[in-house]
């Protein structure tokens, strides 16, 4: 055994292993960048002129909005790019301009320069994504499963700690530098990725594909899979509803008075942790009892979760429920992808994996426009209100959408 142990450690590794490590820890920054001003953007905004608290709110709503908004429409067209040019070429374009454009938010005098850079930032989205895809096709497929779990996990702890780096960044050296450091981060990335990630690329042959019509026309279930779409937009509008509120809220149950931007990112964290430690246990637990199961229980649960949000009365009673939000998350999210799994032909998997990561788009597009116009005609308490009507519909969509599923 031992012997096994030594071999596996001294015999120089092969290309996919070496690109997995690469791009996993470019991920997991990548993961860090992307979230990391994320907790205090609502009081960054506030800085950038004299604004009413709705038109604090509006703001927020279109700066946290504008990003996905542009991923959603220009996704598509670098998935064709992808397919001609190859994985590589994506995730260097998309962290150097990441790069570039993040670290520019550092230097914004008003509130439309910064969504105008939001919206740009859209457009050279797709890091992660074309990371999965690199590694799932130039790792022996044998070994893909575990090479893609192991990525998956950079990008989930980064984004979990993400909010957390910002917030203590933030706290100690000011909203501006921290817009440059995400920008050197990712910098970082660009080169780890240029020189020490290697491609064997071979472009599609698309003359055979399916297209759209025909894909749904072939689907066993399709009314599953339109409902797990529409299910996927429901719960990021849900979800993100909240984002242009959450550090605004927190500032309100502090008092205006501590570390605001520490304890945002310790709230706007904590969800995180909770999903990375249940998710697998619901997996398991629904291959028992039925994956449309967990999806229903967990909306149910967020429901339960969300209303109290808007009663509670300091920030350590905000952050528990977050948690809690976090393990009704990792019932529903995985759920839907499952779900999507089972019931789709692998000809059309990614086909129909692309169709739900643009409902997701979507879905935090008009979540904090909503979140943040709710909150601008009433107050932040009203938005979790709306939020749990919001997942409660969804059930019963979902409800309808399952109801001859034996998933």
């Amino acid at each position: 055994m031992l012997e096994k142990i030594k071999h596996k450690m001294l015999r120089p590794r092969q290309k996919w292993e070496k690109n997995l490590i690469v791009l996993w820890f470019g991920t997991f920054m990548a993961g860090i960048a992307f979230s990391l001003v994320m907790p205090f953007l609502s009081l960054y905004i506030d800085t950038l002129g004299n604004f009413s608290t709705r038109q604090l709110n509006i703001y927020s709503g279109f700066t946290y909005s504008a990003t996905f908004l542009v991923t959603a429409i220009v996704s598509p067209f670098w998935g064709r790019l992808a397919d001609r040019k190859g994985r590589k070429l994506m995730i260097l374009r998309a962290s150097l301009g990441m790069a570039f454009v993040i670290g520019l938010m550092g230097f914004v005098t008003n509130v439309y320069q910064l969504i105008f850079l939001r919206l740009i930032q859209g457009v050279f989205s797709g890091y992660v994504s074309n990371a999965n895809a690199l590694v799932a096709t130039e790792t022996p497929k044998e070994k893909s499963g575990r090479a893609l779990g192991f990525l998956t996990t950079g990008a989930v702890s980064g984004t979990l700690f993400g909010p957390f780096v910002g917030g203590v960044i933030a706290a100690v050296f000011g909203y501006r530098l921290t817009f440059l450091i995400t920008g050197v981060i990712l910098i970082l990335v660009f080169l780890l990725s240029a020189f020490f990630v290697h491609e064997d690329y071979v472009p599609a042959n698309t003359e055979n594909l399916k297209n759209s019509r025909e894909i749904f026309h072939s689907l066993k279930n399709t009314k599953l899979i339109i409902g797990m779409l529409i299910a996927t937009f429901l719960i990021q509008l849900g979800n993100f509803s909240i984002s242009p509120i959450i550090s605004l809220y927190v500032r309100e149950l502090m008092h205006n008075v501590g570390p605001i931007t520490i304890a945002s990112g310790i709230v706007a964290s904590v969800p995180g942790i909770a999903t990375l430690l249940a998710a697998p246990r619901f997996g398991t637990l629904g291959d028992r009892i039925g994956t449309a199961r967990i999806l229903k229980l967990g909306m149910l649960f967020a429901v339960i979760v969300f209303i109290p949000m808007a009663f509670v009365g300091n920030v350590w009673q905000f952050g528990i429920l977050r948690f809690l939000i976090g393990i009704s998350n990792a019932a529903m999210l995985p759920a839907v992808q499952t779900l999507l799994a089972k019931n789709t032909p692998a000809y059309a998997t990614g086909r129909i994996f692309s169709y739900n990561q643009s409902f997701q788009a979507l879905g935090n597009v008009a979540g904090p426009l909503i979140g943040s116009s709710i909150s601008g005609m009433w107050n932040y308490n009203s938005v979790f209100i709306s939020t749990a009507l919001i997942i409660f519909l969804g059930f019963f969509w979902v409800n309808f959408s399952t109801k001859k599923s034996s998933s």
